[in-house]
C-alpha cells in the first residue's frame, strides 16, 4: 500500500487541532454542527486534507476557545501545513521541538538513532542526564531538574511494539561523562538495554562517522522523517532528496559498525 501524503507540519497542525478540540468536550461531529460545517469538513481538516479557508478556520478556533499563543500556532501550522520540511527556532531549555519529535517517536514503526556526542538520549540514566546537563553551557542551573525530568520521560518510549536501531560513536564509551562511577553505571545499563530484542545497538568505530547526530524515523503510514537538532535550531526533513541522502549514511554506518556481537564484546570490557 503506497504511503499517505502527509508532512511534519501537517501531521503536528492535526494532533495540536484535535488536542484543542478535545478541549472543548463536545465531539468532532457535535462541534461540526455548531459551526454550521458538515462533519466531513471537520474531519477533512482534522486530517490535513484541507478544503478550509483562513476565515473559516480562525471561527473554528475562536468556537474553540484558543489561547492567543495557541491561536497564532495553529494557525501558522494551518498556511504551512503542505510544505516540505520545517525549521525551528527556539530560545527556551524544552523547546518546541521535543513535542514535534515525540509525537513522531510515538507514530514510528522503527527509530534509527546515530549518536556521535553521548550516549543516546533514548539510553540515558538519569545520573548520566543530569552529568550531561550540568556540563552543558546552555542549560541554567534552574531548569536542569526539568531538563532532566524531559529527558528521563522520553525514554518511556523505547519499548517492543517498535524497533530501535542505535549507531553509537565508540568515543563515545571511554568519554567520562559525569565521572567514572557515571559511565560504569551507563555501560551497564547499555548492555541491560541490549538484551532486548527490539533493540539493536552498534558501535562505529572512532575515525569512520561521516556526519552529527540525527534521527530517522520509519512509518507504517507515512514517508521517513530526518530529526537534525543544533544549540538552537531543529530541522525535520521529510523530502525525498534528504531521506535518500540520510539513508546512504545509515547503510555506510551498517558497513562499517561493529556487528551486534563485537559491540556487545566491546561494551562489556570497557564496562570490567
Amino acid at each position: 500500500m503506497p504511503k499517505r501524503v502527509s508532512t511534519v507540519q501537517g501531521r503536528e497542525f492535526g494532533e495540536n487541532l484535535r488536542a484543542l478540540i478535545a478541549t472543548t468536550g463536545a465531539k468532532e461531529s457535535e462541534l461540526a454542527r455548531r459551526l454550521g460545517w458538515e462533519h466531513a469538513k471537520l474531519s477533512d481538516l482534522v486530517n490535513g486534507k484541507g478544503g478550509t479557508s483562513l476565515e473559516e478556520f480562525t471561527y473554528l478556533l475562536g468556537a474553540c476557545g484558543a489561547k492567543q499563543a495557541e491561536f497564532q500556532y495553529l494557525k501558522a501550522l494551518f498556511l504551512q501545513s503542505r510544505e516540505k520540511g520545517w525549521l525551528q527556532l527556539y530560545e527556551s531549555v524544552l523547546p518546541p521541538h521535543v513535542r514535534t519529535l515525540i509525537q513522531h517517536e510515538r507514530l514510528a514503526k522503527e527509530i534509527v538513532i546515530w549518536s556521535s556526542l553521548f550516549v543516546p538520549g533514548l539510553l540515558q540514566t538519569e545520573s548520566y542526564a543530569r552529568a550531561v546537563g550540568e556540563d552543558s553551557p546552555f542549560v541554567k542551573d534552574d531548569d536542569l531538574g526539568e531538563w532532566v525530568s524531559a529527558r528521563i520521560e522520553r525514554t518511556g518510549i523505547v519499548a517492543g511494539h517498535k524497533k530501535f536501531v542505535f549507531y553509537v560513536y565508540e568515543p563515545v564509551l571511554h568519554s567520562p561523562v559525569g565521572g567514572g562511577d557515571v559511565l560504569t553505571e551507563q555501560v551497564h545499563e547499555l548492555l541491560r538495554m541490549m538484551i532486548r530484542p527490539y533493540i539493536t545497538l552498534r558501535v562505529v568505530p572512532a575515525g569512520r562517522a561521516l556526519t552529527g547526530d540525527f534521527t530517522l524515523l520509519k512509518f507504517e503510514k507515512y514517508e521517513p522523517v530526518v530529526f537534525d537538532g543544533g544549540l538552537n535550531t531543529a530541522l525535520f526533513l521529510d523530502d525525498k532528496a534528504s531521506i535518500g541522502l540520510y539513508q546512504d549514511v545509515v547503510r555506510h554506518m551498517d558497513r562499517v559498525a561493529l556487528g551486534r556481537e563485537e559491540s556487545r564484546e566491546l561494551i562489556t570490557r570497557i564496562a570490567s
